[in-house]
């Protein structure tokens, strides 16, 4: 089948009908539109009479500037990265980066258009999958890369995979505290578990300690006051969650209620139309719910971005 102009996410409902099962469950949405720009504030004139040395710009793999007293900045292992097929920072357009680009307009265009939803739902992701090996951690890791390289916005990359957590390793990250440190503690701020890494735009909030009651502890009100604490510190933060799989796990479950739109990753090779089905009924907690086809190769007819770039990649 030839797929010419279309994206991963309606490639993958050609793959699976499951149109009717969402129908009955998300209504209707305007057509996808890229956000608007936002100009940089301008710069504040120099508090003193003396003029001020010439300001060089900022390379967009410098990290912005920490606040005064944060912890340092974590190095990303981009040799890693690079070694387990994952995108870089600033490094050449590929198919596979452009590919995330087009899902990444389509998620921006949804936050922009979900102005009535609180603001710590409307700019909040969860990427999931039905199976595990389905490749939703490498689209995650991806799509926070991907986001960070908006200049409107910054990412936190939340690791949701609580009994499986592997997206610090992936970074070459040290984990520490995280996120449910932060929902079991009422007292604690939740801003001092997040990492700020040399990437710029991209911040990591770990797992956590091992708890027994982590599905409890994310139906608590205290999971919404604390994503509402981490948009309210950061107006051009995004929060995007790496969660377990969908049917091997209930925090994901959960975790839908918390967001304003889910990505499902669907393994073209190994997803089942009753897995996926089964899927869909588990996340009911969000009205928008979207897919990203993994694992398919591109038509040799169809859309080749790695062809016009000079690389040749597979489809996330």
């Amino acid at each position: 089948m030839k797929h010419d102009r279309i994206s991963l996410i309606e490639r993958a409902a050609e793959v699976y009908d499951f149109g009717a099962a969402l129908r009955a469950r998300t209504p209707a949405t305007d057509p996808m539109a890229a956000p608007p720009a936002v100009a940089p504030a301008p710069a504040s004139p120099p508090a003193a009479a003396e003029v001020p040395p010439p300001v060089m710009p900022v390379p967009p793999s410098t990290p912005r500037p920490a606040p005064a007293g944060a912890p340092a900045i974590a190095t990303v292992d981009r040799q890693r990265l690079a070694a387990a097929g994952y995108l870089l920072p600033d490094s050449p357009s590929t198919g596979l980066a452009e590919e995330f680009r087009l899902i990444k307009r389509q998620l921006l265009a949804g936050i922009d258009r979900r102005v009535s939803q609180p603001e710590e739902k409307r700019r909040s992701i969860l990427v999931t999958s039905a199976q595990s090996q389905d490749g939703k951690s490498f689209c995650a890791l991806n799509l926070a890369l991907s986001l960070a390289g908006e200049r409107a916005y910054e990412v936190l990359l939340v690791d949701g995979d609580f009994s499986k957590p592997n997206l610090p390793s992936i970074l070459g990250i040290e984990a520490g505290a995280g996120l449910v440190d932060a929902l079991a503690d009422p007292s604690a701020d939740p801003e001092r578990f997040v990492i700020r890494t040399d990437v710029a735009g991209l911040s990591l909030l770990p797992a956590g300690r091992k708890a027994n009651d982590v599905p409890e502890l994310l139906a608590s009100e205290r999971t919404r006051e604390v994503l509402s604490r981490l948009v309210a510190g950061n107006p051009r933060r995004l929060i995007l969650f790496d969660s377990p799989p969908a049917l091997m796990a209930s925090p994901a479950t959960v975790l839908a209620g918390h967001v304003g739109q889910v990505l499902v990753v669907v393994r073209a090779d190994r997803t089942t139309e009753a897995d996926l089905r089964e899927t869909v009924g588990l996340l009911v907690g969000c009205d928008h719910l979207s897919l990203i086809l993994n694992g398919a190769a591109m038509a040799v007819s169809g859309r080749n971005f790695g062809a016009y770039y000079g690389h040749s990649d597979d489809a996330a």
